[in-house]
């Protein structure tokens, strides 16, 4: 599975972002999908992730009540709407897919390349 993550910028304090990832192949419409970001000098933080057919959805404390996972099987995107944008925000944000369906501990087989959200100010 082959995965593109955009939709990032630049928004202020308490703005808002919708994130995508684009997944190829009939593979991603059964994977379970993950968010992820990482700021230099930082590990890889877990954000969210959607379970492959969208019923199950799970959020990082850092995040839980300001963002919200979506699955758009038909089109094979997968979409993090983030709401409440805080500095601490600022990261690049990627997302990753199991697969074989994984939702307790996911192994994640496919990153995408990233896309960087940047909250001023």
């Amino acid at each position: 599975v082959q995965l593109q993550a955009s939709g990032g910028g630049v928004v202020q304090l308490g703005g808002s972002l919708r994130l995508s990832c684009a997944g190829s192949g009939r593979t991603f419409m059964s994977s379970t999908v993950g968010w992820f970001r990482q700021t230099p000098g930082k590990e890889r933080e877990f954000v969210a992730r959607i379970s492959w057919n969208g019923a199950l959805k799970y959020y990082a404390d850092s995040v839980k009540g300001r963002s919200i996972i979506s699955k758009n099987n038909s089109n094979y995107t997968v979409f993090l709407q983030m709401d409440s944008l805080r500095p601490e925000d600022t990261a690049i944000y990627c997302c990753a897919a199991d697969p074989s369906r994984g939702w307790t501990y996911p192994n994640y087989k496919s990153w995408g390349q990233g896309t960087q959200v940047t909250v001023s100010s």
